[in-house]
């Protein structure tokens, strides 16, 4: 029985499909039903029911799996010690951004993570936090930047940083605050998106006024939103790191909403429990570190970074 024999049983369990398994695995698929058939041999012990239409564990086979999984998760432990002993990072990450973050860390990011870290493969998928998830559980990810509180088993949300929210004002808005209350936002002239502007454990929350509201802006991005107030007046909500994107004159419409736990969004770091690189994670942070707004990264995370 060898490590990539026990891969190939967690593959198969995975997509329960042989010829998806050896896609992932990356042979043909008569060299993994062969490899299967050599490690059931050697065990004495069916561990998967084919039929044309199905494949699946038998009883022997799911604590076969298991065991698997968690043998695999070791060895990938023990590589992650020889990496860390000897200063080295490198392999691939796959991680996974959602679409209201990616276009506020991204660009930096991006230019800030393959400087520091060349000999690491990198890839950057955009994903909606529900598909975020399956993927993790799935392995088709390594990590994932999400907004914070999306719980689901087998998963560990590691807090990053807090981002302010700010009004953004037409210019012909009557509501010329100079600094808003939640009890100042009325509905029926808020633009909002879907979903980019939920804010969770909030006393105001946008995701309820969603329901209240006239003006609702189903899809699409906070630049959008501006030009929509910008030319049908109102206000909408906007992030403190699309600032530095609005011109001069757009910045004469922002207002700050009193109250910091009521005006602001979490983002936490996604992974699945057993995810064993520490050190890989530790890139993500040390590269957040070099251009995120000073005050934005949890204290703990700024001083410690990641330890699993």
């Amino acid at each position: 029985m060898t490590i990539q024999q026990l891969k190939y049983v967690v593959a198969i369990d995975r997509f329960r499909s042989f010829a998806k398994a050896a896609d992932a695995c990356k042979i043909s698929q008569p060299t993994l039903s062969a490899m299967l058939v050599k490690m059931e041999e050697e065990l004495d012990v069916r561990i998967f029911e084919r039929t044309n239409r199905s494949v699946r564990p038998t009883e022997a086979g799911e604590k076969i799996v298991l065991q698997a999984q968690k043998t695999l998760m070791e060895a990938e432990r023990i590589w992650e010690i020889v990496k860390e002993s000897k200063g080295n990072v490198g392999g691939s990450l796959v991680l996974s951004v959602g679409p209201t973050i990616a276009p506020y860390l991204l660009p930096k990011f991006i230019r800030q993570y393959r400087k520091a870290f060349p000999e690491v493969d990198l890839t950057i998928r955009e994903m909606k936090a529900n598909f975020m998830l399956d993927s993790l559980l799935h392995g088709d990810v390594d990590c994932g930047i999400a907004i914070s509180d999306n719980h689901r088993t087998g998963i560990l949300e590691i807090p990053l940083y807090t981002e302010k929210f700010y009004v953004y004002l037409a210019e012909s808005c009557w509501r010329k605050l100079p600094v808003f209350k939640p009890e100042n936002l009325e509905h029926e002239n808020m633009w909002i998106m879907k979903e980019a502007q939920c804010l969770r454990d909030s006393a105001f929350s946008f995701c309820k006024a969603r329901g209240k509201g006239h003006h609702i802006y189903e899809a699409g991005s906070i630049e959008t939103l501006i030009r929509i107030v910008d030319e049908n007046g109102g206000y909408t909500i906007i992030p403190e790191m699309h600032l530095p994107f609005l011109t001069e004159q757009q910045r004469e419409n922002v207002r700050r909403i009193e109250g910091d736990y009521l005006s602001q969004r979490r983002v936490s770091l996604y992974i699945k429990e057993d995810y064993v690189q520490e050190q890989m994670l530790n890139t993500i942070v040390s590269t957040l570190k070099s251009f995120m707004p000073k005050g934005t990264l949890y204290d703990g995370i700024v001083k410690y970074g990641i330890k699993l």
